[in-house]
């Protein structure tokens, strides 16, 4: 099955009323009442996107056909497959995040995996020093002493997104909650200027002030203003106790940009077409005036 890294620009996504309702007929429909209720068009394409990839890698990946799939979510908010599966796929994992304008998903045959793009924004209602001010105890003195060592305040800014994913990356892998204590993790960054779209692997991290091993830390930048962050860690009880989780990533998975016909080429509709859906989207505002960017 190997590694999966995938995209979709959902931002520069404008559904037509045909594609909108095709999505939503191919979701289940407690998540289509979910997204229906997004206040903004940017954050229901968002999370119609993220579902989409889902179930496009399940029936791809792991052959269940995309009417079968059942997903539930964790006490987390993490969604998994809740259908019985053979033994060798008993061990897949999967991992969305959506910000910014991209949608995106990892997905592992046999390592813990967890993923979360960032998209470098200015605050909302403040400067970037009074921002970081703010943020302060979200990061190590360490990682603060990198991220204010950039030349200038937008790059300051950029370097804080890329930490601030890489933590989130972590946290979801690991399936914790919002109160985590973000200083018990510390990432050493490398190298400090990232090409768009090439994987780097250099990134290290410390838990609780020892270099962890077991994890490791993929990175891309798909444009000029997103960063995505995969963490991939040991599955517990899987192979060899101190096997180097190196060894079974395959080199450089670098993302694959999906079109929308990409990600509902295998869709079977779940649900009857509901033309007050089309109306619902219409009637939404596609973002707010002023766009805070941290949200999970």
């Amino acid at each position: 099955m190997g590694s999966v890294r995938w995209a979709f620009p959902c931002a520069a996504w404008r559904p037509c009323r045909e594609e909108w309702l095709l999505a939503a007929r191919l979701v289940q429909p407690e998540e289509k009442d979910r997204i229906g209720q997004f206040v903004f068009a940017r954050d229901a394409k968002a999370a119609l996107a993220g579902r989409l990839l889902i179930r496009k890698l399940i029936t791809e990946k792991l052959c269940i056909p995309w009417n079968e799939i059942h997903l539930q979510r964790t006490s987390k908010g993490k969604p998994f497959l809740a259908n019985n599966v053979f033994s060798i796929y008993s061990n897949y994992n999967f991992n969305v995040s959506h910000q910014g304008d991209y949608a995106v998903l990892a997905a592992e045959a046999e390592l813990q995996v967890g993923i979360d793009i960032m998209k470098t924004n200015l605050p909302g209602s403040s400067s970037i020093p009074n921002f970081f001010r703010i943020m302060k105890r979200q990061f190590t003195e360490t990682e603060w002493g990198v991220i204010k060592s950039m030349s200038n305040e937008w790059m300051q800014l950029d370097m804080f997104h890329r930490h601030w994913a890489l933590k989130e990356s972590f946290l979801k892998a690991v399936g914790v909650g919002i109160g985590f204590n973000l200083q018990r993790i510390e990432f050493n960054v490398s190298p400090l200027q990232l090409e768009i779209g090439k994987v780097y692997k250099e990134t290290k991290m410390l838990l609780d002030g020892d270099k962890e091993e077991e994890w490791m830390f993929e990175e891309t930048r798909l444009d000029d203003h997103h960063h995505v962050a995969v963490a991939l860690g040991k599955q517990e009880g899987f192979g060899q106790k101190h096997s180097d989780v190196c060894s079974m990533e395959p080199n450089q998975p670098q993302f694959t940009l999906l079109t929308f016909e990409d990600l509902v080429a295998s869709g079977i509709p779940v649900t009857p077409e509901d033309s007050a859906y089309w109306d619902n989207f219409c009637c939404k505002q596609e973002s707010p005036v002023k766009q805070n960017s941290h949200s999970r």
